[in-house]
């Protein structure tokens, strides 16, 4: 009775854990802005462009060309600022909304700044609310190469000194790719899914092996810009991978029932039909397709002693769009070759980092849940699956629908 409350009482709290960090992830794990700053002697242009469902944080709505509130016109343009000291540089003409995708906001104001003392770019914007906020100002200078640099809570000003001001160094993007991964829930609860019932080590290594090939890949691809997928229908499969993973578990869980592959397979050739018609932001290919694969995949696996060591097939898979996920804070910053490659090597072997150092975490706890034995460890994994896979179809609906 004991064990069985232990393990009650653990599936619980993994349960409200996840449930807690998807709160902050309606849109993706982590919260994201950008900004392209214009600097022509004393006087810039500054564009913000932030998805609009990250405004929906923010009491004052959201935006469309010729729709500007003006409480959110001020909001923006006093959390994201040009100083000199500790004045904020004056306004010159006050935030517009420009033409943007519908998904997208894209605001733009001037200001002009004292002729004298270093100029400071500081964001605050949508610290407020989401703490972990990470702003990506670009500085253009007059005849200078671009350079950029990650304005976060810990570190949210960045002074430019004369001469040509020093962007976001290789050590910064490593720190940004372990921040990235360490806070998106998405990728960790897929990898969690992953790992729930993998029964060595060797399997472990499998895995984490086939999502990190998969999604290094796709994220130097998309960074490179040779590779350019619809943000949207990204987010929106990442969600369904983890609920997809879940339905393996629970069907691996329950004996492997002849119906629930056709089941899960209907139910996307449906959305892939629905897309069709225009319902939905994944593509209807793409869902008809999966529903192929579903039932492809898990028929091999049907037929398979040891299915967790196809576990590779499905974290590659799935890792190739996870990484176009991690792709989407360079590729919006569009960097010139020379700060590209290292910010993609940097970002990349942070997200490795971070990757390893969960994994490490996580593999222990589960071997722990192993040795529970019998109805508890049932009970542990089912209840555990059951969260993956609510978590999944939150984050599939909450992005596509």
């Amino acid at each position: 009775m004991l064990r069985r409350r232990a393990g009650a009482a653990l599936s619980v709290a993994m349960t409200c854990v996840a449930l807690f960090g998807s709160a902050q992830a309606g849109a993706h794990a982590r919260s994201a802005s950008w900004s392209s700053i214009f600097l022509d002697g004393r006087e810039a242009r500054i564009v913000l462009r932030v998805a609009q469902l990250e405004l929906t944080r923010l009491p004052f709505g959201t935006v469309s060309p010729g729709r500007l509130l003006p409480d959110l016109a001020d909001y923006a343009s006093r959390r994201l600022q040009l100083r000199v000291g500790e004045a904020p540089c004056p306004l010159v003409s006050p935030p517009r909304a420009l033409r943007a995708p519908p998904e997208r906001a894209v605001l733009s104001w001037r200001v002009a700044c004292p002729p004298e003392g270093a100029i400071t770019i500081e964001s605050a914007f949508l610290l407020d609310v989401a703490p972990s906020h990470m702003h990506f100002a670009r500085l253009r200078l007059d005849g200078a190469l671009p350079t950029e640099r990650v304005l976060t809570e810990e570190d949210p000003a960045w002074t430019l000194a004369s001469g040509e001001p020093e962007g976001s160094s290789l050590l910064r993007y490593l720190r940004l790719g372990i921040v990235h991964i360490v806070g998106g829930a998405d990728h960790l609860v897929f990898l969690l899914g992953l790992l729930l019932l993998a029964g060595r080590l060797r399997e472990v290594v499998t895995i984490a092996t086939g999502f990190t090939v998969a999604h290094s890949i796709t994220l130097a691809l998309a960074a490179l810009g040779r590779v350019q997928p619809e943000s949207a229908a990204v987010e929106a499969i990442i969600g369904l991978s983890i609920a997809l993973v879940a339905a393996e578990n629970a069907w691996l869980l329950a004996g492997r029932p002849r119906a629930l592959p056709a089941a899960v397979a209907g139910l996307l050739a449906l959305m892939g039909i629905a897309a069709a018609f225009g319902v939905g932001g994944v593509p209807a290919v793409t869902l008809l397709g999966l529903s192929l694969f579903v039932l492809c995949y898990l028929a091999l696996v049907d037929r398979s002693a040891r299915p967790a060591r196809l576990r590779f097939a499905i974290a590659f898979a799935f890792g190739l769009v996870h990484g176009f996920g991690f792709a989407g804070v360079l590729t919006e910053l569009a960097l010139p070759g020379e700060r590209l490659l290292p910010a993609l090597l940097g970002f990349n072997l942070g997200v490795e980092i971070g990757q390893l150092a969960m994994v490490a975490l996580a593999w222990p706890l589960l071997r722990g849940l192993g040795r529970l034995g019998g109805r508890t460890e049932r009970w542990v994994l089912e209840g555990t699956t059951a969260a993956v896979a609510g978590l999944g179809v939150f984050w599939l609906v909450s992005r596509a629908y």
